[in-house]
């Protein structure tokens, strides 16, 4: 008896995600609550356990595949060894592999599946109620199984299968690479597993004019137009946009289009900050967590909320008004290695500045291992983003989508300033505040951007206005 698991929402209203890796292939024995593949969705990476116990009898889509939420991703056989499975004798003829031809897929066993239903090559044509791809299989090695040539699988149904045209093996990636290159599968004789195409092949053929579709055979004498096209397609690379970029890339573009942004800037004399941050390191209780000066810029942040709470609120757009959130849940911008992520430090307004050290070293660390949840991603009221990090001084930080203000702090530097009337050299960094304009007007983002900057140069300002 064989089960399909449909890929389930793991965040909130997620639609869609990309199959990062499967830990089980067919044939394999899994349990109920074992680890079968681990996705990635617009939040973040998760691992999904299996609800069933048995035989996994298929992997239903590749990995790197992007997959709708309700579509089956893998069916596993829960009947146990003695379960019924289709006897020998009604197994479909497999057709004869031949390089660069294609695998066919057997029909599912079992009464379930609609009469009408037949096998079609892997990947290709369309199968009724399902749009998921089924992974290849291997085809048996009976005697007398090989037909001359490329045919359906026999079935229950009167009549000849209708005839297919071969197709070049190759994976879905590879066959966008021909597409963007110009190459025809057809023409190539694959070096990979089967005699399937690989990217490699693609690539080696994408120098050789004579199997590019959709470009004229050059000229003999012609040779430096055929150099210049190969030395074009040579020197460019294709990324997929999915997952995280995918997302983060809508949730920009939102923002950018939605709520009419306004950035200020400021330059303030960090030196009794920065100072601060060296003694602060030496107190017992921060022996166990990483003292940075963004640490008292979050907290500097946290104390100007408290004086103008309307910064850290968002627009209903459906209702036509301004939420004010009484709480802050405190988003850091982390670049991971999955791309840009904003986990949160919820109830950030409530922790004591030891508190909020250790909350932002672990998120930080968790963000950066691929290992936050759609939960660290989600609720966010409020953001920071360190671009002194990065050598950066300034930028104009672009609003998390469903928030009202970003700040971005610069780097600290060596600069001369006016101190106490002289001419010094002073530690100076630049704040850079976004805000959506329809919710905070000049006045009030610059009395919050101003606060932020007189905290930093007198870190006792915090104690004081807490």
């Amino acid at each position: 008896m064989n089960k399909e698991f449909k890929l389930p929402d793991v965040g909130e209203g997620l639609t869609e995600a990309d199959i990062v890796s499967w830990h089980v292939k067919p044939g394999d024995t899994i349990e109920d609550g074992q680890v079968i593949v681990e996705i990635e969705t617009a939040k973040a990476v998760v691992e999904l356990p299996s609800p069933y116990a048995g035989t996994v009898t298929g992997l239903l889509v590749e990995e790197g595949q992007t997959v709708d939420v309700g579509a089956p991703i893998i069916a596993v056989d829960v009947s146990g060894a003695n379960g019924a499975a289709a006897p020998a004798a009604a197994e479909p003829a497999a057709v004869a592999e031949a390089p660069a031809e294609p695998e066919i897929a057997k029909p599912e066993a079992g009464a379930g599946a609609p009469p009408e239903r037949q096998a079609v090559l892997v990947g290709y044509g369309v199968k009724p109620g399902s749009t998921t791809r089924r992974a290849r299989k291997k085809p048996p090695t009976r005697p007398g199984s090989y037909p001359s040539s490329p045919a359906m699988p026999g079935s229950s149904q009167q009549g000849p299968p209708p005839p297919l045209t071969p197709r070049a093996l190759a994976k879905p990636p590879v066959r966008r690479l021909a597409r963007d290159l110009g190459v025809d599968l057809s023409g190539l004789r694959g070096s990979g597993p089967e005699g399937s195409v690989t990217r490699d092949d693609v690539q080696r053929a994408a120098g050789d004019a004579s199997v590019r579709s959709g470009y004229p055979e050059a000229a003999a004498g012609d040779e430096r137009q055929v150099a210049a096209t190969a030395s074009q397609q040579g020197t460019e690379e294709r990324i997929p946009v999915r997952g995280v970029r995918k997302h983060t890339a809508a949730a920009m573009v939102a923002s950018a289009f939605t709520a009419p942004h306004v950035t200020e800037f400021l330059q303030v004399d960090v030196t009794d900050m920065m100072a601060a941050v060296r003694r602060a390191r030496e107190l017992p209780e921060f022996a166990e967590v990483k003292v940075s000066p963004l640490l008292f810029v979050a907290k500097a942040l946290l104390v100007a909320i408290g004086r103008h709470p309307m910064v850290n609120s968002s627009w209903d757009e459906a209702a036509q008004e301004i939420v004010v959130k009484r709480y802050v849940n405190l988003g850091i911008a982390v670049a991971a290695e999955r791309g840009l992520l904003v986990p949160n430090v919820k109830g950030a307004q409530a922790l004591s500045l030891a508190g909020l050290a250790q909350a932002l070293d672990e998120l930080a660390a968790t963000a950066r291992a691929g290992k936050a949840t759609p939960g660290d991603l989600t609720g966010g009221t409020i953001t920071i983003t360190n671009v002194g990090v990065f050598g950066v001084d300034a930028g104009t930080p672009i609003l998390t989508p469903g928030e009202a203000a970003i700040l971005a702090f610069g780097q600290v530097r060596d600069m001369p300033w006016v101190h106490e009337g002289e001419l010094a050299v002073r530690k100076v960094t630049t704040l850079s505040l976004s805000f959506d304009h329809r919710i905070i007007d000049g006045a009030l983002g610059s009395a919050v951007l101003r606060d932020v900057g007189s905290m930093l140069e007198d870190p006792v300002r915090m104690l004081a206005w807490s």
